[in-house]
């Protein structure tokens, strides 16, 4: 089964003629004759858009140390010490949880929900994946590891368009594309596991989907990149790099770098070894 389309045309000819016609395939054509310029103008309104999401996050706790400020008088210094001290790790924490919001509604009023898709990196389909990734790193990068794992941060990946089953143990931020993974029920994936819905291949950009069977467990610090699938039961053990276009048939054990088969009898010895 073939996720991505292949390209329209030739990788080269692509690289600097659009496939679009009228108004957008004269905008891609400028984006990528002007790569620096265009890519630096570009990056303007994504940077407006997380000081926007950063702000509105930060008025709960900015308002709460107002109040307390102006209530705290003659307290003497050491208590109004503590006091604002609570009060700014309270506003912390009113931050997390409001920008866990924040972003999904904005990600949703902007649409910014990438499609499976293969072209060059400097492309229109290229910026909603950008939005969508940069709109996803505000909480991964500010406050999300203090959620993980939680029911909270998978509200946050189902709310960023990630399909999540039931009794699914999510113990990693390090997360790309949440719209375009698919975790099904009772998978176990552990610390520092990364997945991320793409990959780059002879300087082009591939957007694919990763998709995750029932009952599937993924070591720690596992790495899941674009276009795999995983079937029901599923194992990958620690430290492994699955690789794009990789199908674990279901049951199986998988291992390495990169990630193949491992029967269960050398499996069995390795770990008696040791």
């Amino acid at each position: 089964m073939q996720i991505v389309k292949p390209l329209s045309r030739d990788p080269i000819q692509q690289a600097t003629h659009s496939d679009y016609s009228g108004i957008l395939g004269f905008l891609e054509n400028v984006f990528r004759r002007f790569k620096v310029v265009s890519q630096a103008i570009l990056m303007m309104p994504v940077y407006g858009l997380g000081i926007f999401c950063l702000g509105v996050a930060l008025s709960p706790g900015v308002s709460l140390l107002r109040w307390g400020y102006n209530h705290l008088g003659s307290t003497p210094p050491p208590l109004q010490a503590l006091i604002l001290g609570f009060l700014v790790a309270t506003s912390y924490v009113l931050f997390g949880f409001t920008l866990i919001l924040i972003v999904p509604i904005s990600n949703f009023l902007l649409c910014a929900y990438p499609k499976p898709w293969r072209g060059p990196y400097h492309s229109l389909p290229a910026i909603r994946w950008g939005i969508h990734n940069a709109l996803t790193y505000l909480p991964r990068y500010t406050f999300l590891e203090y959620m993980t794992p939680t029911p909270f941060n998978l509200l946050f990946y189902k709310l960023m368009g990630m399909k999540i089953g039931q009794d699914v143990q999510l113990n990693t931020t390090h997360i790309s594309d949440p719209c375009l993974i698919e975790i099904a029920d009772r998978v176990t994936i552990g610390g520092s596991v990364t997945l991320v819905a793409h990959y780059g291949q002879g300087g082009f950009l591939v957007i694919a989907p990763v998709k995750i069977g029932k009952g599937v467990t993924i070591g720690l610090r596992a790495t899941i990149m674009g276009d795999v699938i995983i079937g029901d039961k599923a194992k990958i053990l620690p430290n492994s790099l699955v690789l794009p276009k990789s199908r674990i048939p279901a049951g199986e054990t998988w291992g390495g770098v990169p990630a193949k088969k491992i029967e269960r009898s050398s499996f069995v010895m390795r770990r008696n070894r040791v």
